[in-house]
């Protein structure tokens, strides 16, 4: 069984909730930047006029209770329990190259959640948020920042870490704490490997990074009044997505054209088991595989006349979440900060424990995406 992301857009319109006006960041993405900038005008994404005619009310975010047993809490990032030290401790964010010269994904497999995003033509680049990073020797290789990325290690008060950044980045790395390797004291936490050739061998590693975070004064407790990114099913109450709309995912493929990727359900162990050019994905530590995949639209647009991808992370849109081999619907919006997901029922979606991939991807390819049954 096959279902395309082109019919499922019916149902996305429905749920999609279309914010109007998003913030000057992000105008370039479908007006195009001021004249005096040298921005030309940007491609305008697909329309969803549809449910432009509905938005929903502002709905009020209740914080889900963390559990803490035995010295381990409930992390933030993945709803397992986890030492203290690691769950109450800010995480890395850090840009991991896709690159195949760079492969394999040092670090990565200890990620709780890994951001996948376009960043130049069709080639992809990573963001993954480490808590559980003690020890890690190698951790990369580390890429430059797109803004994009800057949105997302926020919503989860990471510290960030980048090997330079795009120029239209840079104006917006102020905002986060941030660990640069190409300027000021953020240049020790990082080192060149002589197995790799550059700009695929820039890496760092759990000391660097802590290193570092002391030296720049960076607090590694969550801000006050942090409450987490996601909401999670508890264990003995695992997420089934019961819904008419739910179609089968035994094979995801979220559209994206470099090294054509997909992620495949295993049974067995009930994850999604990462490919591209035809096998396993690999970090150090062996196969990448994840409990929930989250494909997220947005609109999109391109830098001035580069290649330079630009997502607007801020207007809603729509997407998918997928778990233990099914698929929903889901709507999207930013809410104080956070991009938070609904479901057909409404209601914000509740993560199976565990790690979790977000494929981020412009509205311009929804018919990219395909859904197989086991």
């Amino acid at each position: 069984m096959r279902k395309m992301g082109g019919f499922a857009l019916c149902l996305g319109l429905a749920l999609s909730l279309l914010l109007p006006g998003c913030g000057n960041k992000y105008a370039e993405a479908v007006n195009g930047l001021p004249e005096e900038t040298g921005q030309t005008q940007a491609e305008k994404p697909v329309e969803v006029t549809a449910a432009q005619e509905e938005t929903k009310a502002e709905t009020e975010y209740i914080p889900q209770e963390r559990i803490a047993v035995d010295g381990k809490i409930q992390s933030y990032l993945t709803g397992e329990m986890r030492a203290v030290e690691q769950a109450d401790r800010r995480p890395l964010a850090v840009m991991i190259s896709n690159d195949k010269e760079s492969w394999p994904h040092y670090g990565m497999g200890r990620a709780g959640v890994i951001y996948e995003v376009p960043v130049e033509g069709e080639m992809n680049r990573y963001m993954a948020l480490l808590e559980d990073y003690d020890g890690l020797e190698r951790i990369g290789s580390v890429r430059s920042c797109r803004n994009c990325y800057i949105d997302f290690a926020k919503e989860f008060d990471a510290i960030y870490a980048h090997y330079g950044q795009s120029t239209f980045a840079k104006p917006y790395l102020d905002s986060i704490d941030n660990i640069n390797g190409i300027e000021g004291k953020g240049a020790q936490a990082f080192f060149r490997s002589k197995d790799k050739k550059s700009p695929h061998n820039a890496y760092t590693s759990f000391q660097g990074i802590q290193k570092v975070i002391q030296a720049l004064g960076y607090s590694q407790e969550y801000g006050d009044g942090y409450e987490g990114h996601y909401q999670f099913a508890r264990p003995d109450e695992p997420v089934t997505l019961d819904f008419d709309t739910a179609v089968e995912a035994g094979r995801i493929e979220p559209g994206y054209t470099m090294y054509h990727p997909y992620f495949q359900y295993e049974e067995g162990d009930g994850l999604y088991h990462r490919y591209q050019s035809g096998a396993p994905e690999q970090s150090d530590e062996g196969p990448l595989a994840v409990k929930n995949v989250i494909i997220q639209y947005c609109q999109s647009g391109y830098y001035a006349n580069t290649q330079y991808q630009n997502f607007n992370v801020e207007t809603s849109e729509w997407g998918y979440y997928a778990t233990n081999g099914k698929a929903v619907p889901v709507s999207w919006k930013k809410e104080k900060g956070v991009t938070r997901y609904y479901g057909p029922d409404g209601e914000e979606i509740r993560l199976n424990p565990g790690k979790t991939w977000v494929c981020i991807l412009s509205t311009k390819y929804v018919d990219r995406t395909e859904f197989y049954g086991n």
